[in-house]
């Protein structure tokens, strides 16, 4: 199976752009009347798959909820990612790595590479400087997955650090000028940027974001609408991917689906 990068296009085509979390957290599990474990994650997780095959192409795993009950949420997680794109789901596994050397290169092979954390796409960081992320870009290429680059994002307190500068541009939109500039086979390498600000508000325009797959949190329970999604990214709205997860989950599992079919209905799809 192809990556998300290699992908996206299809299923944007096919059954829209929207992306549906899973967020096994301790409050969600608990309004499911679910264990908070490793096999309520699980149980979480098949249901969210369930609901979102015919309707969405992509899911996200939150990682951090998996990881939190040790080895035996990466064996709940494992089958999570196994069984979506089994069915024929991108997975984007949000597990924000970064790091240098061979120890990016070891989570590049992680969750890119033939194995049981296999998936479409993957959150990085690009604190430690963005060429660091190189082994994943390289990963990535030759998967046609894609590296979504943390970029601007949608929490409150981001701007502390994002609203800095790097010769006279902000941070964001240094960050996606080289994304831009690595990402010249094809959609390999993405940009997380949240709609929860306007990109002027997130020193960004939408020329920066040109030609780039872009993940955006933010939508349903943080706020942004996805009603709103051509304003928010303008030109730049078609290679969007709004993310949503609490405003989905918090339906539970009776309500999963026809929590899926209005943001769908939001979406014009």
């Amino acid at each position: 199976m192809s990556g998300l990068g290699a992908r996206f296009a299809d299923i944007r085509d096919t059954v829209g752009p929207l992306c549906v979390g899973i967020d096994p957290s301790t409050d969600i599990l608990t309004r499911w009347g679910l264990p908070d474990s490793a096999a309520g994650a699980l149980e979480l997780g098949r249901a969210v798959v369930t609901a979102a095959q015919n309707r969405v192409g992509i899911v996200k795993p939150q990682v951090a909820f998996f990881e939190r009950f040790g080895a035996a949420g990466f064996m709940a997680l494992e089958s999570v990612i196994q069984e979506a794109r089994g069915a024929g789901l991108a997975v984007i596994a949000d597990a924000k790595r970064g790091d240098i050397g061979s120890t990016m290169a070891a989570y590049a092979t992680a969750w890119l590479a033939k194995g049981p954390l296999e998936s479409d796409a993957l959150t990085a960081s690009p604190y430690q400087g963005f060429e660091a992320l190189e082994p994943a870009f390289d990963a990535a290429d030759v998967s046609g997955a894609t590296i979504f680059v943390l970029c601007a994002t949608s929490n409150p307190d981001a701007a502390a650090i994002q609203s800095a500068s790097i010769a006279g541009e902000s941070l964001p939109a240094a960050v996606a000028a080289m994304a831009r500039a690595r990402n010249h086979r094809g959609n390999t390498v993405g940009l997380v940027v949240g709609a929860t600000r306007s990109l002027a508000d997130s020193g960004l325009t939408e020329r920066d974001l040109e030609g780039t797959l872009v993940l955006a949190p933010g939508f349903g329970a943080q706020g942004a609408q996805l009603t709103d999604l051509d304003v928010l990214y303008g030109s730049a709205a078609s290679s969007v991917i709004p993310s949503v997860s609490r405003s989905v989950l918090g339906a539970g599992t009776a309500g999963l689906a026809a929590a899926i079919d209005d943001h769908r209905r939001e979406l014009g799809l």
